[in-house]
């Protein structure tokens, strides 16, 4: 059934104000999935923030054309039946959503990506970014390898104390 110029123009300029605001964008292909399959997807995002749409690929380009940091972006992988999937919190939580689903299904297939600066992913890039750890993972990365000479220390600070009190004990029972 074939949608209405009001329609078109609403969901338009809902896709604008995504692309707009997203950190980064994925496109993936969905063909042959179920709706019950993509009802998972999207409980899924929802869990990591981030917005599913389904959409024709020429209302995509027809959004991307409005906002000007994406009037340069390629299109040319937006081919065939795509599900989008758009995170104004974190770069990598669409690709990382679509990827983590995508292993349970393998009919779901990252195509391409666009970054919060206007910038198209290709298919390897999107690939890539899937694979980087979460902002938390990085954090807490972060704070291991900041702990780490202080662990470091005090492990070496207690080894000599227990060994001070290992001494004095054979000592003792040497008596």
């Amino acid at each position: 059934m074939a949608i209405t110029r009001d329609k078109k123009n609403t969901l338009v300029a809902e896709l604008a104000e995504l692309f707009a605001t997203a950190k980064s964008a994925v496109g993936a292909t969905y063909t042959g999935l179920t709706v019950a399959d993509l009802q998972e997807l999207r409980a899924m995002a929802r869990e990591n923030n981030v917005v599913i749409k389904v959409t024709k690929n020429r209302l995509v380009r027809v959004a991307l054309g409005a906002n000007d940091k994406f009037k340069a972006a390629d299109t040319s992988l937006l081919t065939g039946q795509l599900v989008y999937a758009f995170s104004s919190e974190d770069e990598v939580a669409p690709a990382q959503v679509m990827a983590k689903f995508a292993k349970k299904h393998p009919e779901l297939k990252l195509i391409a990506g666009f970054d919060g600066s206007g910038v198209s992913l290709d298919t390897a890039t999107v690939t890539a970014l899937a694979s980087l750890p979460t902002k938390d993972q990085l954090r807490g990365q972060l704070v291991s390898v900041i702990a780490a000479p202080l662990s470091g220390f005090l492990r070496v600070a207690n080894g000599t104390q227990r060994g001070f009190a290992q001494v004095l004990s054979q000592r003792a029972k040497a008596l």
